[in-house]
């Protein structure tokens, strides 16, 4: 399954495609990001936000839902069922056609590298799953959310570790392709 949803990927992201893609990932970056940031600035406050956390325990996030107050829980959740649910697709859809086309170019047929494709659509996965259970968390705060709020941390560091990596895979395949064009101009 995984390799048929990866050889896919590679069909679908051509040049015009992955162009597409880095187009409307720095428009979305340059314009809606910044208001989204000053946005939660204002409800999280010094309490910071799981999103932007890499590691935090269930504790810290009742904290937060606590320093947030109603009205910025409310905030909070609203922005992860609107902006959170179209900028995961919008950094995937970026990451993900970028990966292919470059790794078409950098690594021959067969190599597992090829597989690279599929981490952003992992980190994309663990963000949904990340928004689903903070929301959860602080829609019924003070209300406790057992089980949830102990996976929230979770699956935020797994988003972290797969769209960070997604971004290292990124640059490793501009080398790689580099390496291999400056080779192939050489010989």
């Amino acid at each position: 399954m995984w390799k048929r949803i990866s050889d896919w990927l590679h069909r679908i992201s051509t040049e015009w495609v992955a162009l597409a893609a880095v187009v409307v990932f720095v428009a979305f970056s340059a314009v809606v990001l910044p208001g989204q940031a000053a946005g939660a600035e204002e409800y999280s406050g010094e309490a910071g936000s799981p999103d932007t956390s890499l590691f935090y325990l269930a504790g810290d996030l009742y904290r937060m839902a606590e320093a947030y107050g109603e009205r910025g829980r409310a905030a909070y959740v609203r922005a992860r069922w609107t902006f959170d649910l179209i900028f995961p697709l919008v950094y995937t859809l970026f990451l993900v056609t970028a990966i292919s086309w470059l790794y078409e170019r950098a690594f021959p047929p067969g190599s597992p590298w090829r597989w690279a494709n599929l981490a952003p659509v992992l980190g994309a996965a663990f963000d949904f799953l990340e928004n689903a259970s903070t929301s959860l968390v602080m829609a019924r705060y003070p209300a406790r959310t057992p089980g949830v709020d102990v996976l929230a941390p979770v699956f935020t560091f797994a988003k972290w570790c797969f769209v960070g990596g997604s971004f290292v895979l990124l640059f490793l395949g501009v080398g790689v392709g580099l390496g291999r064009w400056v080779r192939g101009r050489a010989e």
